[in-house]
């Protein structure tokens, strides 16, 4: 993986704080924090090309336990460094993970309204809305070939397998455990779901749709929580947040190695020969140096950051 340093920006997502910030990306220092977001912001989608980011507020509460389930799916302006607009995505509630479809549509789930719904940029109005098959869908993956959209359905031990262009729910496959996280190889051809229950991956088979394999994570006591690809394809990050690491994995799945990090990882953000690690635990970034596979550095960042992205 080449060593690139040309962010302008980057952004992240204080779940904890329900703050939005935008960080110097060589320095790291906090340069500006939106607020007054309603509860909680979660996730984070960056789409560098129009200067906006999108950030959804799903609830006041956590997965399973979301009383007062949210609708907005607010737009920051990266230029103006603002929160310059919200998307009310109802009748559908609890949006959580969304992805930018190879159509140029972005797709999020809406969990319990077991559906993934479907946003026009140009408009940002919600043009259709999926059948997901399950009111735990709580993250997605579109494949690269742009033909599959998965959703992790965490409790039902299930992946859901949506035709994208056809927008169509066409099976579940069945996991041995709950889930808890999803990836997709660059060819489309493996599904990597999150083992919620003991420090285990799911190697699902696209085309015969079945658990073709499991691989233990190495070095990591507790169950996992995030699987994310670098850009290049060549690396895979699985955060554990109850082991309080990060494993770096090839992706044959033959090697694999366990850094500790800080207290509750989530989502990380790869650039160049570095991966971001967000602690909402603690309030701590850790920066891994990806070809020496250790820590080279930390730093703080709001109360609490759940998703980060340059831009």
């Amino acid at each position: 993986m080449a060593k690139t340093d040309g962010a302008r920006g980057l952004i992240a997502v204080d779940k904890m704080g329900t703050k939005v910030l935008f960080l110097d990306p060589m320095s790291y220092e906090t340069e500006l924090v939106l607020d007054g977001f309603p509860r909680t912001v979660h996730e984070l989608l960056v789409v560098p090309e129009t200067g906006l980011a999108y950030v959804p507020i799903f609830g006041d509460g956590i997965h399973g336990r979301n009383p007062n389930p949210g609708h907005l799916l607010c737009i920051i302006d990266l230029s103006k460094r603002a929160h310059v607009g919200d998307i009310d995505l109802r009748p559908y509630i609890a949006p959580h993970t969304l992805k930018l479809g190879p159509d140029g549509l972005i797709y999020i789930t809406c969990e319990n309204s077991a559906v993934v719904a479907v946003i026009d940029r140009s408009t940002h109005k919600v043009v259709d809305a999926i059948d997901s098959g399950s009111t735990n869908a709580h993250r997605l993956i579109i494949s690269p070939d742009g033909l599959r959209l998965y959703t992790e359905n965490e409790e039902d031990a299930t992946v859901s397998v949506v035709d994208l262009p056809k927008r169509k729910l066409l099976r579940k496959i069945a996991t041995p455990r709950p889930l808890a996280g999803i990836a997709i190889s660059a060819d489309s051809r493996t599904v990597v779901a999150v083992d919620d229950e003991q420090p285990m991956l799911f190697l699902i088979d696209t085309e015969s749709a079945q658990v073709a394999e499991t691989v233990r994570l190495e070095g990591v006591p507790e169950a996992a929580q995030i699987a994310r690809y670098s850009p290049d394809n060549g690396l895979i990050g699985v955060t554990s947040l109850r082991s309080n690491t990060v494993s770096l994995i090839n992706p044959s799945f033959r090697q694999q190695t366990a850094i500790k990090v800080g207290s509750q990882p989530m989502d990380m953000a790869f650039r160049g020969d570095e991966l971001l690690v967000a602690c909402q635990g603690d309030g701590s970034v850790h920066v891994v140096d990806i070809p020496a596979r250790r820590i080279k550095h930390h730093f703080r960042a709001g109360t609490g950051c759940e998703s980060l992205g340059f831009f």
